[in-house]
């Protein structure tokens, strides 16, 4: 970044470059690949839902048992039961946790080589297009470009070949 800086700084050095942009979230989510990562992470994220709304439910139940039969239970059976809602529900924290965790991993695997095979096209159409540099769109580095320096579009339409 301090050396795109300074040679904007200098004027002449960019004189003769050619820069392009690309929206690469965009890319991810218009690439064929990227649409079936996200129905296929989407479905994962579905069950690991289903599993836990599931478990939150019978926890719920649970607890309201506990409430409606308090007064009859003795201090000990009391204690019991409270240690048994408090431990279910720090295994459903862990498990929530764990989900969230899983969810995260598995979208970084899915995407990274998409992610690569993106990086691999727009080299190829930077050079087809003799592009000195290509900057990501939406990493706020970027605070205009020309619509014709937009390279997202053929990206997107290669990345589907």
């Amino acid at each position: 970044m301090f050396t795109l800086l300074l040679a904007l700084a200098s004027g002449t050095a960019f004189a003769d470059q050619k820069i392009a942009v690309v929206d690469m979230q965009k890319a991810i989510q218009a690439s064929d690949a990227g649409k079936k990562a996200k129905v296929e992470l989407e479905q994962e994220f579905n069950k690991k839902k289903k599993e836990l709304q599931t478990e939150e439910a019978s926890i719920k139940k649970m607890q309201e048992d506990f409430q409606k039969k308090q007064d009859a239970l003795n201090a000990n059976a009391k204690q019991k039961k409270q240690a048994e809602l408090q431990e279910r529900f720090m295994k459903y924290q862990e498990l929530l946790q764990k989900s969230q965790t899983d969810i995260q991993k598995r979208e970084q695997e899915m995407s990274e080589p998409i992610i690569a095979k993106i990086r691999t096209v727009i080299q190829d159409i930077a050079k087809k297009k003799s592009y000195s540099l290509v900057l990501e769109k939406n990493q706020n580095v970027v605070l205009f470009s020309q619509d014709q320096d937009d390279l997202t579009s053929d990206v997107i339409g290669k990345i589907n070949d």
